[in-house]
């Protein structure tokens, strides 16, 4: 497995170890404090569908802030420069939007507890269970993922062997998932959302001041990498070549489109946040309140690879002992004084919790309602799936452990996610739209679906790409490529399908294709909802606006 750099080992004391002590008491005190609101498996696995929009709103956003993030997207900076932004301000703020505003009333109404269930709804059983597998698996991976970060970064940073930093961060999340159940994962992704938020400002903070500020950064880096490393679109017209080595095609299509509605839409890691909101219009202003501080975001997670690039300049090369996944420590072992070192260690540790716990919590709910419930012991009393689920989560955890090491493998640990969206994430938003907005689409469509477009997108990746069969610049490009060829196989699978095969009855798809609503579904808004402030197009459209306006300055 590979590690940080060797010589990245921080000059920890007792005050910073003091203040990593108090947030890990705090976190399982959310924990057993969460513990006296779970009386049934609905409690467990969506917080009763209880909690306010803010904290399912903050709770969305920091499930997505996990270790592989803040040292993917850092990483990710500092090899393709400003280019990162895209990952954030079309890939990332329309997605969310959409979710809100077009897939969460699905979602809300039709009282699924899980992505997968809906798509048992829309075609039947065979998707379903497929799907149900596909995410399970792909879940476990991505935890697997924020387990190698955490090892990496405190393996390095602390001193601690990587096992030892596995299984007792492992551990750690176990207990407090299994105690409080969703509840206590949502509510310590808020806690966690501002001590991430106070780990990296300093960092931005004193490493623009290291570098005598942006202008001089902008400066060095220009000189190094040439004008295209400092923005956002240049050298992305066709056949041009800029460093993230894709084009505006494969942007707009492969990220802007395909892997990040993939992503946001149906990954039900994101998406149980929203649907443990306590009536739809909290689930809808969910995403659209995530979407804010998420386009921001990009700022302190660019800025500290950049400034990484220009102090160390050969860094990810072979003549450099650093990778780009050492960015950040690299940073903080330069330019933190004690005391604000434990905070930053401290939110690191917090990213790794809140990214894996939203994956181990989105593991335990498909697998106990989606495969367990259904297929194998049905018509259980509730205390059994509840049960259940608390022991299926150490089952993920401990699955976890062993997918870390796959991750290993990649020197940009955010490719690799990309990838695991590419292969999972895009066939099943196909799916989801076409089902959404195609009535004729016919039950059989679904699983053939999923099968084209997670096998094309596999044999575009392993074959195509990596054996050289079409030459595309870098891993990300070959990610974007990959998500399209995915999308669109699944998508003329499921047309070739449906011609073929019969349709579901226009009955029950009531509430399940947009235009159509299932009777008795509808509920009133709840009081203070309709304040103009509260209103969804207005913050969606609000979100799509201020992104579209935030690329202004890197699009010279």
């Amino acid at each position: 497995m590979q590690s940080l750099a060797e010589g990245l080992r921080l000059p920890t004391n007792g005050l910073d170890y003091t203040i990593l002590a108090i947030y890990f008491v705090v976190v399982l005190g959310i924990g057993f404090a969460a513990r006296a609101s779970v009386k049934t498996s609905l409690d467990f696995f969506l917080s009763g569908r209880s909690l306010p929009a803010w904290v399912t709103g903050l709770a969305f956003v920091a499930a997505n802030l996990g270790a592989t993030e803040i040292l993917g997207m850092a990483a990710t900076g500092a090899q393709y420069g400003v280019a990162v932004v895209h990952w954030y301000w079309i890939g990332a703020i329309p997605a969310m939007v959409f979710l809100g505003l077009v897939m969460m009333p699905f979602y809300y109404r039709s009282k699924v507890r899980s992505v997968p269930e809906f798509l048992l709804q829309r075609f039947d059983a065979s998707a379903h269970l497929l799907s149900s597998a596909l995410f399970a698996f792909a879940a476990i991976l991505i935890a697997g993922v924020n387990l190698y970060a955490l090892s990496i970064v405190v393996e390095a940073l602390l001193g601690w062997p990587q096992w030892v930093a596995i299984v007792v961060a492992g551990l750690f999340v176990l207990a407090y998932i299994t105690v409080g159940g969703l509840s206590s994962a949502i509510y310590n992704e808020v806690l966690q959302f501002f001590v991430i938020l106070a780990a990296l400002i300093p960092l931005v903070v004193l490493g623009l001041k290291r570098v005598g500020g942006w202008g001089a950064l902008s400066d060095d880096l220009e000189a190094a990498h040439g004008h295209n490393y400092l923005s956002a679109w240049g050298g992305t017209g066709i056949g041009q070549g800029n460093p993230l080595g894709a084009n505006w095609l494969t942007i707009i299509l492969g990220l802007g489109f395909v892997l990040s509605f993939g992503y946001w839409t149906t990954n039900f890691a994101e998406v149980q946040r929203a649907l443990s909101a306590k009536n739809l219009s909290a689930a809808q202003r969910t995403p659209l309140i995530a979407a804010f501080p998420k386009m921001f975001i990009v700022f302190l997670v660019m800025i500290p690879g950049l400034v990484a690039a220009a102090l160390v300049p050969k860094i990810g090369t072979p003549g450099s002992d650093l990778t780009y996944n050492d960015a950040i420590p690299y940073l903080m072992q330069e330019l933190l004084p004690n005391g604000v070192l434990g905070i930053a260690v401290t939110g690191l540790l917090a990213a790794f919790m809140a990214g894996m716990a939203a994956n181990v919590s989105s593991f335990n709910t498909v697998f106990t309602y989606d495969i367990w419930s259904k297929y194998v012991k049905k018509g259980q009393p509730d205390a059994y799936y509840l049960r259940f689920g608390r022991l299926i989560t150490a089952i993920g955890v401990l699955a976890s452990i062993g997918t870390a090491f796959i991750a290993s493998s990649f020197s940009n640990i955010m490719g690799y996610l990309q990838t695991l969206f590419s292969f999972f994430n895009v066939p099943m938003f196909v799916v989801f739209v076409i089902g959404m907005f195609w009535k004729r689409a016919s039950m059989k469509s679904g699983v053939w679906g999923l099968l084209a477009g997670t096998t094309a997108a596999m044999v575009n990746y392993f074959w195509i790409y990596k054996q050289g069969v079409v030459s595309i610049p870098t891993d990300q490009g070959a990610n974007f490529v990959s998500a399209i060829v995915g999308f669109a196989a699944g998508a003329i699978v499921m047309v070739v399908v449906t011609l073929f095969t019969a349709p579901k009855p226009e009955a029950e798809l009531a509430g399940l294709v947009y235009g159509t609503v299932s009777p008795g579904l509808e509920e009133p808004p709840a009081e203070g909802d309709g304040a103009w402030y509260r209103r969804p197009a207005l913050l969606g459209w609000g979100a799509v606006v201020l992104a579209a306006l935030c690329y202004l300055p890197y699009s010279l």
